[in-house]
């Protein structure tokens, strides 16, 4: 079973800067982290192969200090890891995003099983997963908290899907692409012995010609959202009255103000 894992570097939630002149995350140069939930998501690939057989791939779009994200994966125990880094790409948005990831797994072959975390903490916006199914033409299992079974050679996979409200039994056909959430499992750590295998690994980086995409569906190019200004509102004047006097004249003043303010009838 072929299993491919995207992942992002994300900045460090302590430490977002943005371009004022292009209005996106500065990247280089910044230090940056694993996205959290992508963690769950190789952690899971990796459970799903020592139990089932297989490899698994490890993808990640960004700048070139991203290979920091990708030698900490092949550290835990991916078999192939992969940089797609072009100058092309800056400025995606969540579509051209995943197109390009599309696009890449398509280039490396396909997989029986995509696996990305639920959502990226610099964006929250949980697109780029149920987008990239889109693209590859296969169904998508979101908010994956638990693997119940997955059959490789009948292309059969249940999981449960947590909600809102519980949790939902999902069977779906291989391929398939699904996004986890935390509750599936915790992630392990890399070992000294794979720190120093990987510590002089060469990443293979590929660009928007290797990957074979259409310039036009990536980077600015390619993303119909648009950011036009960032700005930090502007801080409130302290507000509000401190009632004073005996509880029992207090009380009536206060419930006089709530009814004036429609706070209560």
């Amino acid at each position: 079973m072929k299993i491919a894992v995207c992942i992002k570097q994300v900045p460090d939630t302590t430490d977002v800067k943005i371009n004022p002149e292009t209005n996106t995350l500065i990247r280089e140069g910044v230090a940056s982290i694993t996205n959290p939930f992508d963690e769950y998501a190789v952690e899971e690939a990796l459970r799903l192969k020592e139990k089932h057989g297989g490899e698994v791939h490890v993808i990640s779009m960004g700048p070139p200090q991203a290979v920091e994200i990708l030698k900490n994966a092949l550290a835990v125990g991916a078999d192939r890891v992969y940089l797609i880094s072009d100058k092309a790409f800056a400025g995606a948005d969540t579509l051209a995003t995943a197109y390009t990831l599309a696009k890449t797994i398509q280039t490396i072959g396909g997989a029986d099983l995509v696996i990305c975390g639920k959502q990226a903490i610099d964006g929250d916006t949980a697109q780029v997963g149920p987008g990239v199914a889109t693209r590859l033409g296969i169904p998508q299992l979101t908010y994956v908290s638990k693997v119940r079974e997955i059959d490789p050679v009948k292309k059969r996979i249940v999981v449960e899907r947590l909600l809102e409200n519980g949790k939902e039994v999902v069977e779906s056909s291989l391929p398939v692409l699904m996004t986890v959430v935390k509750d599936i499992n915790e992630p392990r750590h890399p070992n000294l012995m794979g720190i120093k295998r990987v510590a002089k690994a060469t990443i293979p980086i590929l660009t928007a010609k290797d990957i074979g995409a259409d310039e036009n569906r990536i980077g600015l190019k390619g993303s119909p959202t648009w950011v036009v200004r960032i700005f930090s509102p502007e801080a409130r004047g302290a507000g509000g009255e401190i009632l004073k006097g005996d509880l029992s004249e207090v009380v009536p003043l206060l419930v006089h103000k709530l009814m004036d303010t429609k706070f209560i009838k």
